[in-house]
């Protein structure tokens, strides 16, 4: 399992080596089965699991539950393989972003469908500088989540992994086995897509 960091602030040696030894008791308890233990480590870390799920599913927030316990299950069995060498906070969110990018990959692994009439279109339209702006501005604000909601699940994906996971065309593709062109075209129907309901809302 690939495991991701999330840059915290730096705390103090002395700090650090307490958490750390906090850190490890919490983890070997619960590989005793320490049920205690296994509630402690749900309690601390359910909220910022929930919150970071949360930001990068929208619009689908009706799988952050199952994604959420998806999480906690990877934690629980993948325990033996931390090291104490990140703080455990950010070994399980970093297991979190795995899983979110998992989402994206398994969807946009999916053959591309007919999804509406910009497939008649133009294939490729040029980037938008203030639509990239706006997205990346504005991607909490109610309209942008209303906007995206409107959009095929396809589309809405595509969008996020590009301006909210600052990922390129081509890194796309290689999470997803398309090719960077059919990537790119994706996204400029997406923003295509967006622009226009933007713009109608």
């Amino acid at each position: 399992m690939r495991l991701y960091e999330v840059n915290v602030p730096a705390p103090s040696s002395l700090d650090r080596t307490t958490a750390a030894s906090e850190d490890l008791d919490l983890v070997v308890a619960v590989m005793r089965r320490d049920r205690k233990a296994s509630a402690r480590l749900v309690e601390l870390y359910a909220d910022p699991v929930y919150a970071y799920v949360h930001h990068r599913l929208l619009p689908r927030t009706d799988l952050v539950e199952d994604l959420v316990q998806d999480v906690f299950l990877a934690v629980l069995t993948n325990l033996a393989g931390f090291r104490g060498e990140s703080s455990l906070r950010s070994w399980v969110l970093g297991i979190a972003r795995h899983k979110v990018e998992d989402y994206y990959r398994s969807r946009l692994r999916e053959p591309e469908s007919a999804l509406d009439e910009d497939q008649q279109g133009p294939a490729e339209a040029p980037p938008d500088p203030q639509l990239d702006e706006s997205l990346d501005r504005e991607r909490l604000q109610d309209k942008t989540r209303r906007v995206l909601e409107s959009l095929p699940e396809e589309y809405s994906l595509a969008l996020l992994w590009r301006y909210w996971e600052k990922r390129s065309a081509r890194e796309i593709a290689a999470c997803t086995g398309r090719t960077e062109k059919a990537v790119e075209r994706l996204l400029a129907r997406a923003r295509q897509r967006f622009r226009r309901r933007w713009n109608d809302a």
